[in-house]
């Protein structure tokens, strides 16, 4: 097959394909030598593609929704960086989510092209994300979570209940990809998840909860740490556990994408990061604020 129609064929069957990528946006491609080989030299528009060749390209994104927060930094070397994710922006470029991603918005914003995370947290989930500066140090920390050498702790806010601490919830956890829900189910445990604490909120945050949410029963902070991490891992102990977490727009009920509000945000946050450094050796231990609202921008 020739390289333009494989690129054609690629760009037509996106899901979330920009309007104007059209067959002169993919001729300025070729003619500006952006269609290459995973040596990086180009591809001529009839040159063609082998079996099993790799075709690099830039897509053009979609029009994305602005996610009206902005990232704080926590803490920046020559080698890492650490933000605060907000809500609604995601970890890395993938499907309708490009531009409006931590990965994009920091590489544009800070000049940094090698910016890549070394761990990922859901869309959804806010808080202390640690992404690696330069692309020669990114297999020491991403192999740091890969080996489960981090411990992480987060905190959700859910009704209150009178739960024994600290105790830790294992289960069998699947999830098929393209479904929205991941499922308890019977099997030998795969997601492990220890409460360590349940506090409740204080009235002023009651009040600031129920503004924004509407009515609430009595809410409380649930200090987790999960020993797995598996997708959607700390939102299903929670649901199966009678605590659903305030504002999760899949459990128990699934919300549709019209409902999404960007002023509601889902109310896990991943509140620190403590692990040893591969390359110094030193202990790190990096913490986000506590609050319950991002500031919009």
């Amino acid at each position: 097959m020739r390289a333009w129609d494989f690129v054609q064929h690629l760009i037509t069957t996106q899901r979330h394909r920009h309007p104007a990528d059209d067959s002169a946006a993919l001729q300025e491609r070729f003619d500006a030598r952006l269609v290459v080989r995973r040596s990086g030299d180009p591809y001529e528009p009839d040159t063609m593609v082998q079996p099993g060749e790799d075709v690099f390209f830039y897509r053009m994104p979609a029009p994305e929704p602005l996610v009206p927060y902005g990232i704080d930094i926590l803490y920046r070397d020559e080698n890492l960086l650490v933000v605060d994710k907000p809500p609604f922006l995601a970890t890395m470029p993938r499907g309708k989510h490009i531009t409006e991603t931590v990965t994009v918005r920091l590489r544009r914003s800070l000049d940094l092209p090698e910016l890549v995370p070394a761990h990922r947290l859901d869309r959804l989930t806010s808080g202390v994300l640690l992404l690696t500066v330069r692309k020669e140090v990114r297999g020491a920390y991403q192999r740091l979570f890969a080996d489960r050498a981090v411990t992480k702790t987060y905190e959700a806010i859910a009704p209150l209940r009178d739960l024994p601490v600290p105790q830790t919830w294992s289960s069998h956890m699947t999830k098929t990809p393209g479904d929205i829900q991941g499922f308890i189910t019977p099997g030998e445990p795969n997601a492990h998840t220890t409460l360590l604490d349940v506090q409740p909120v204080s009235p002023d945050e009651h009040l600031t909860l129920a503004s924004v949410h509407g009515p609430l029963e009595p809410q409380a902070r649930y200090f987790l740490q999960p020993l797995t991490g598996r997708t959607h891992q700390l939102r299903l102990h929670m649901w199966a556990a009678g605590v659903p977490i305030l504002g999760d727009p899949v459990y128990p009920r699934i919300h549709t994408e019209a409902e999404e509000n960007f002023r509601v945000p889902m109310h896990l946050r991943a509140s620190s990061l403590a692990f040893v450094d591969p390359l110094s050796g030193e202990e790190c231990n990096f913490a986000a604020p506590s609050r319950l609202f991002p500031t919009m921008t």
